[in-house]
């Protein structure tokens, strides 16, 4: 299984489906905090998921996997460095084990998790893909 990972930022609604596309997923998983902001533009919730129900993919969205509003507030205030926001993300993980939250196993096709940030170095999508890769046997991580 393949989990891939995208961000939607610094890309266009033809450029981000044309990805989601080409790689063949069949589901996006939405793990923002918040998704109805109005500079999510095309990638606000129910646009999105009208969008995505028009090509054929289908979208669930689990804030319950999203880093809390505190994590997020110390990091974007520099309070934090991203190797501390990543070691209190990653015990975020650890409490509410995502694989009961999420059960990757019963999903057919390619998934692919959805955040804001452009790339998934410094973001929590791609904390989450390894935290299932890394859980699930067979399990690799492709980043759109």
């Amino acid at each position: 299984m393949i989990i891939y990972t995208i961000g939607f930022s610094k890309k266009n609604l033809k450029q981000f489906i044309t990805k989601l596309k080409n790689a063949r997923v069949k589901k996006l998983i939405d793990v923002r905090l918040n998704n109805t902001s109005q500079l999510a533009g095309y990638a606000k919730k129910d646009d999105l998921e009208y969008v995505l129900n028009l090509v054929g993919i289908e979208y669930e969205h689990y804030p319950e996997l999203a880093p809390t509003s505190e994590l997020l507030k110390k990091y974007k205030n520099k309070e934090i460095t991203w190797q501390d926001y990543e070691k209190e993300y990653n015990n975020i993980l650890l409490q509410k084990d995502p694989l009961k939250i999420l059960d990757l196993t019963k999903e057919e096709g390619s998934i692919c998790l959805l955040c804001s940030e452009d790339k998934p170095e410094k973001c929590h999508r791609r904390l989450l893909a390894e935290y299932y890769s890394n859980h699930l046997p067979g399990v690799e991580i492709g980043h759109l």
